[in-house]
């Protein structure tokens, strides 16, 4: 039986985009091309700004569009949702009421995976968008499961260090920024950290933390992996 295909709402931004493909790809044990997952992929850059909608308040509301995006992949045949964006998880309810088929909730898959991983009560470190603490994307789930959260002081050089790596790519500079992030963090007390930003997720494989990272990318390509392959006994090498 063929794997089950999941649509992705992707450009937001591209490169973390691709960066999903690529860790679902090593989720997989290929001889050949057959042996891969399909992927069906909105790539929209054009979605709204979510930072100049939930920071600045001056942005058109992504929630429409991303409405528009799930539905055509529905049509098109996907059998479940991912969106490797940690922000544009604000208007998950708004995608989810929209469609028939399941959505990969990165932020409430990574939650459960923390509290499969952590002792209860663990403080966790955030790397990620100050939008998201603005909305509470994070705070509220991890908060609800017992854990204390921790973000870092500067949230002027979270935000810059995002949009150079939007405008640039994943830069020594900007490693150089979520580095001395993380190890603020550890020194605050976190016993874990969440890189919660799909650009910050470029950079997690060469960021050398002291302590545990779960990677939000890396939990949504297990969760589309498992949805892909599920009943059909295929391997998966990082089971959720």
């Amino acid at each position: 039986m063929s794997p089950r295909l999941v649509g992705i709402l992707g450009g937001m931004g591209p490169e973390a985009t691709i960066l999903l493909q690529q860790r679902v790809l090593e989720t997989v044990e290929a001889q050949d091309d057959a042996d891969h997952l399909p992927l069906l992929i909105d790539m929209n850059p054009q979605v709204p700004s979510r930072i100049a909608h939930l920071i600045e308040g001056t942005g058109a509301d992504p929630g429409p569009v991303l409405v528009s995006m799930a539905r055509g992949l529905e049509r098109a045949g996907a059998t479940a949702l991912a969106m490797p964006c940690n922000t544009a998880h604000h208007y998950a309810a708004q995608i989810e009421q929209a469609v028939s088929v399941p959505f990969l909730h990165m932020v409430d898959l990574s939650v459960a995976r923390a509290a499969q991983d952590l002792p209860a009560g663990s403080p966790v470190g955030i790397l990620a968008s100050p939008a998201l603490r603005k909305v509470g994307v994070f705070d509220h789930p991890l908060q609800r499961a017992g854990f204390t959260v921790l973000w870092p002081e500067s949230e002027e050089l979270m935000l810059g260090a995002i949009r150079r790596i939007k405008a640039d790519g994943p830069t020594a500079d900007t490693l150089e920024v979520l580095s001395s992030a993380a190890d603020d963090l550890t020194h605050r007390g976190a016993s874990s950290l969440f890189v919660a930003c799909s650009e910050f997720s470029l950079l997690t494989r060469d960021l050398g933390a002291s302590i545990p990272i779960i990677d939000t990318v890396d939990v949504l390509a297990d969760a589309i992996h498992a949805h892909s392959l599920a009943s059909r006994g295929f391997s998966c090498l990082s089971p959720i």
